[in-house]
Order: structure tokens, then C-alpha cells, then sequence
């Protein structure tokens, strides 16, 4: 099948944008490659101290530089349930490792933290700046230059995409992401919403609510609702990056650690010491962001997305735009129905066909590049199932048919037409939809603008019957720069019970929602924010506000005159406890907008220099973005 002439035109204007940017970060990687094995140009005494703790077998294996020596970066902590498997993988891995003739260390472990338990909460305010933490994490873990490969151990919303940048700085080592997987299924999402809901209204106690939540979270392992960390197996695959099949296998089985071994011994195979090298910054290319981003958009994914894979796109010398997301959902079919968008979790989506599946139908219907990946056969490796065999792992072709088109279609009978994200535009900024979790009818709300710029002012004025019967929710001074960007989802059981009591009622935010994104209509990550004086920073309570995910359009209808001769209200929110807040003040003061990834760290090839006596001016700075790949760096004193 001939590819999608949208696709195509699509990824070849991300290739003629990124043309300089590109060919920099390439001479880059291509420069790191010619120096040797990384552990030949080491002194004595730095080899000394790389091996100092190895076992004798190892320590002289890594004297020598002809085995290949894997780095593993870790994400490792027992608190998050999605992470707490990764604790007894460094072992197996080196003891894979050994079987091929390779030795595996530590390299360093990066920050995770749960936004689940952040929900709602101060914390929240350092969530998406942990994704560059991460980044930097992962870039002094291998900045030791004695690795060969590296494995990446990671799961969850920020610490895939900070993972990636940092390992796309070191783009001349093949990379290799292992996850952990998915907990069982416990209490079903849509009946712990149904309970959330209730709560809201004072139909459920605390106790029955806790009840609720600890069926839902229950066991090591991801959350199987299929939000960003989800979202990030599905693109991991889609860009080659893991190996086929391996995103949704139950952490503990036989099949998940044999997919652990395989992992490691295809990190061993691909370094530049063996014939079949492929580092990561060559796998990932525009085709391959394309392919991501289809995928994400196929299986109604993550939001949190259109910042990441900005991010991660510089982080690669390539320059994607949220007009790029919006062109390619409307060719995507949307061929998944995972909660939010659906009944099922992801458990379910695996049983019904998976990756596999998806990935074939796109494939087929030519809307995925059949790039290269981390394995041999391209992209059509990933259409192919994974079983357990005497030998490890071995693949069948997938299903011919879903096995539940209640949850998984083919491409030519797709649940909708279109991808399920649009891009809004409009007096109030630019904002995204994710449109394929929200009912045909509620997706055009023109109400009363109710404006906050807390979250839980808006629960105070429901307790006190101040809402309006349809009404929408302006949230504002919650953008990266204002606050860090939280997520929104305390608002989500407020809002739903209204819409499920008739009333037309959506939210408009510069903050986020990320993957949990459900059925009230939300334009969410508005940028211009609201801090750095954007559009949603002048509307006023009162003013009928236009949310129409189909036509596009996010609006304030007040008359020309009378908005431009309004200022940016003040924001009003209460200041918060400090918990840890004030370590990220410089990132709050150089972190860049939403629709250029919300970088607070430069990434991507180094910008060029400003000239000796010259001053870059913040305005200089803002237009050189585009052409040196980095946000604001801090300011010259």
C-alpha cells in the first residue's frame, strides 16, 4: 500500500523545516561515533574507576574494549506501582548480558514521580519540569562515556519523554527501552468514575470512595486506564524504540521477563562493535515522530503528548508543530476504544488484538512509515504477536480479525473517521481537544464564561449554587510558566456529574489533563498562557466563550473594540506552601510555551554563539528558537 499523500506531505514539510537543525544534531551523533568504542579512549584511571566494583569475570571484560558494555538507566522506585518491577531488573540483565559476551552496570537511576499522587496537590506544580530533571538525570547517568548500548527502564508520563531527550543527547549509542507492563485489571474505570462522580455530588462517603480507588490501583504495575504512561508503550513501538509486543505484558510472567532478556541481548547485538549498529539518533527521525504521532492519534492517547513530542522532536533536531497533530488526525482513523474513551482497559486492548493489530491495519492502510527499528524487518516486525517458546520469544502474524470490535476495528471500519484531537484557535489563544472521548453532542458548548484562576474555586462556587446552569470553566494562570502546568483532573468529577445532570458545560485551561482526558469538553494547554498575557487572561465572567472542537474555534465573543482595549486581569490565586516549589523557580522563569514542548532546558544541537560584544535580546532569542532548537535559556545578568 502507497502511503497516505497527507501523511507523506505532512512528514515532508517537518523534513524541509528541520533541514538545518537536523543536519547539526546528525553531525553530532556521526562526530561521537568516529572517536571508537567509548571505553578505548578512557585514561587508566578512568577505566579503573568504571570497573572497581565488578565481579572479576566482568572487570576483565570491561578492561578490554571489544564487548560491548551496556548502560542501564533506571527509574526504579517502590513507591510507584509502575516502577516497583523495575527493582529486580538490573540483575537479570547482567546476567543476560554475560550469556552474550557483554556486561550490563547501573548507570545511574532518574527521579519518578506519580501523578496520581500529586493529583490536586501543591506537588503537582513539579510534574512536567520533571520530565527535563529526567533528561539531565539521563544524561549524567551516561556521561561516564564507558557505554557501548543503553537500556532504559521506564514507564510513566514525564519519564518516558525525559528518558528520550536525554538519551537522544547521546544519539550515537543504540538505545533500548524495556517496560515493566501493566498491573491486572482490578475494579474497572468506568465504575471508579461512576464512584468519583457521586462523591462529588455527596452521594458517596470517603471510605466508599478509598474502596473504590485501591480495587482500581491494586498491584505492581501500570495503571490500565490509558493515559500517558500507557500512551507511551504504544509510541515507544511505533518509533521502534522497544521491542514489538512488549508494551502490555503483566509485570511477574515468564513472557515478561523473557521480553527483559531479549531487551539486553538486542542491546548487545546493535552497537557499533558488531555489524548491525543502530544508534537511536538515527532510528529517530521525522518518519519516525510521524509514525508516533499516528499512533497516538489511532489509539486516542495522551494529550499530555502534543508537549512531549515536541520536546522530544528538538531533542532530535526536528521541529514539530501542533498544525502538524492537527493535519494528521484529520487522515487517522481512530481504531481503539480504551478509557477514557471507551469501557475497556488496556489489559482488554491487548487481549482484543493490540499493537499488533493496530499497527498492521495502519500499516496496511499506508498510514505508518515502514521504518528502521531497534530489530530487524522494519516497522512490519511490530505487526506480529509475541509468544513465549523454547527459545525466548517468538512472533505469529496478528489476528486477522479483532477479537472485540468494541474495542479494536480495522481501518476500514473505524469507530470514527479522524484521529479525535483537534487544535482550536481564537481570540483566547491556541488550544488542543482531545475530541474522541467526548459524546457528538457535547462537542460545541457556547456559554457563560465562569473565571477562576484556582481549580478549587470552582468546587466553592458549586457548594454555594454560584454556577450557572451551563457554563464555561475558564481556568487561567495555570501554564507552565505560571505554575508548572499542572493537571486539571480534580475538576473532571465536577464538571462530569454536571454534564450528566443536562447541563452544557466545558473547560478551557492553560494547564493540562494529560491522557485521563474524558468526556467534558476541554481546551486545554492555551497558549499563549495567561502569565505571559495571552488571550484567556482578558476574558471576564460573563462573557459567552465558544468551545467547538469540531469547527475549531475557541472564542470569546466580545467585540473587537472592546477586547483590545481590555488588560490581563491579575492573577488571583492564592500562594500556594512552598513543598519544593521555589527549587524550580528558574524553570518556571525560562521554560518555554506549550506548543514548543514546555522546555525548560535547552535541547538538540548547541545554539550558535552570540557574537563577542553582542547581547541576545529576549525577542532575538524567541525568533532564534526555531533555528537553535532551545527554549529561553536563562537570561544574560
Amino acid at each position: 500500500m502507497s502511503m497516505n499523500p497527507r501523511i507523506e506531505a505532512v512528514t515532508q514539510r517537518i523534513r524541509e523545516r528541520s533541514v538545518a537543525t537536523r543536519a547539526a544534531y546528525l553531525a553530532l551523533v556521526d562526530g561521537a561515533r568516529t572517536r571508537g568504542p567509548n571505553r578505548s579512549h578512557l585514561s587508566c584511571g578512568n577505566l579503573a574507576h568504571v570497573s572497581a566494583a565488578c565481579g572479576a569475570a566482568d572487570k576483565a571484560a570491561l578492561m578490554g574494549s571489544a564487548r560491548p558494555n551496556i548502560g542501564i538507566v533506571t527509574a526504579y522506585n517502590d513507591m510507584l506501582s509502575a516502577h516497583e518491577p523495575f527493582e529486580t531488573y538490573p540483575a537479570l540483565i547482567r546476567e543476560t548480558a554475560r550469556s552474550v559476551g557483554a556486561t550490563a552496570q547501573v548507570a545511574g537511576g532518574v527521579p519518578a514521580m506519580c501523578d496520581g499522587v500529586t493529583q490536586g496537590r501543591v506537588g503537582m506544580e513539579l510534574s512536567l519540569f520533571s520530565r527535563d530533571v529526567i533528561a539531565q538525570a539521563t544524561g549524567i547517568a551516561l556521561s561516564h562515556d564507558a557505554f557501548d548500548a543503553a537500556l532504559c527502564l521506564g514507564v510513566c508520563d514525564k519519564i518516558v519523554p525525559g528518558l528520550l531527550i536525554g538519551a537522544l543527547a547521546f544519539g550515537h549509542l543504540p538505545v533500548v527501552f524495556a517496560p515493566a507492563g501493566p498491573m491486572p485489571s482490578g475494579l474497572p474505570n468506568k465504575e471508579k468514575a461512576a464512584v468519583r462522580e457521586r462523591y462529588a455530588a455527596g452521594q458517596a462517603t470517603r471510605e466508599e470512595l478509598l474502596a473504590a480507588e485501591s480495587a482500581s490501583y491494586h498491584a505492581p504495575g501500570t495503571c490500565t486506564f490509558y493515559g500517558t504512561a500507557n500512551s507511551n508503550q504504544i509510541l515507544l513501538e511505533a518509533m521502534g524504540l522497544q521491542l514489538p509486543g512488549t508494551s502490555f505484558v503483566n509485570p511477574g510472567t515468564p513472557l515478561r521477563d523473557a521480553f527483559t532478556r531479549a531487551a539486553t541481548m538486542r542491546a548487545a547485538a546493535i552497537t557499533a562493535l558488531g555489524d548491525d549498529y543502530r544508534p537511536i539518533g538515527r532510528l529517530v527521525d521525522e518518519r519516525a515522530l510521524v509514525n508516533a504521532i499516528v499512533a497516538l492519534l489511532a489509539t486516542g492517547g495522551s494529550t499530555n503528548h502534543t508537549i512531549h513530542f515536541v520536546a522530544v522532536a528538538r531533542a532530535a533536531g526536528l521541529l514539530v508543530t501542533w498544525e502538524d497533530f492537527d493535519e494528521l488526525a484529520a487522515c487517522v482513523p481512530l481504531l481503539a476504544r480504551i478509557y477514557p474513551n471507551g469501557d475497556a482497559d488496556v489489559n482488554r486492548f491487548h487481549a482484543a488484538g493490540g499493537t499488533a493489530f493496530v499497527f498492521r491495519e495502519l500499516l496496511d492502510a499506508g498510514l505508518l512509515h515502514d521504518v528502521e527499528t531497534i530489530v530487524p524487518g522494519g516497522l512490519r516486525a511490530y505487526a506480529r504477536d509475541a509468544r513465549l517458546d523454547a527459545g525466548g520469544i517468538g512472533y505469529v502474524d496478528a489476528a486477522p480479525a479483532s477479537a472485540d470490535d468494541a474495542i479494536l476495528r480495522p481501518a476500514s471500519a473505524p469507530f470514527e473517521a479522524t484521529g479525535g484531537l483537534r487544535l482550536l484557535q481564537g481570540n483566547l489563544g491556541r488550544a488542543l481537544v482531545k475530541v474522541s472521548a467526548v459524546k457528538p453532542q457535547h462537542r460545541r458548548v457556547e456559554a457563560p464564561a465562569v473565571v477562576v484562576d484556582d481549580p478549587g474555586r470552582l468546587r466553592e462556587l458549586h457548594k454555594q449554587g454560584g454556577l450557572p446552569r451551563d457554563f464555561v470553566a475558564v481556568v487561567r494562570y495555570q501554564g507552565p510558566r505560571a505554575n508548572g502546568m499542572p493537571e486539571m483532573h480534580s475538576l473532571m468529577p465536577l464538571l462530569g456529574m454536571l454534564q450528566n445532570q443536562g447541563r452544557q458545560v466545558a473547560l478551557v485551561t492553560d494547564g493540562r489533563l494529560s491522557g485521563a482526558s474524558g468526556k467534558v469538553p476541554s481546551a486545554i494547554h492555551v497558549t499563549p498562557e495567561a502569565d505571559l498575557g495571552g488571550g484567556i487572561a482578558l476574558v471576564r465572567d460573563g462573557d459567552i466563550v465558544l468551545v467547538d472542537c469540531e469547527g475549531g474555534v475557541l472564542e470569546a465573543r466580545v467585540d473587537a473594540a472592546t477586547w483590545s482595549a481590555r488588560r490581563p486581569a491579575p492573577n488571583g490565586s492564592p500562594a500556594g506552601l512552598d513543598i519544593g516549589r521555589a527549587l524550580f523557580a528558574l524553570s518556571r522563569a525560562n521554560v518555554g510555551p506549550a506548543d514548543e514542548g514546555a522546555l525548560s532546558i535547552s535541547c538538540g544541537p548547541p545554539r550558535p554563539p552570540t557574537p563577542v560584544g553582542e547581547r541576545r535580546t529576549e525577542t532575538e532569542y524567541d525568533l532564534g528558537r526555531v533555528a537553535a532548537y532551545a527554549p529561553f535559556e536563562a537570561k544574560d545578568a
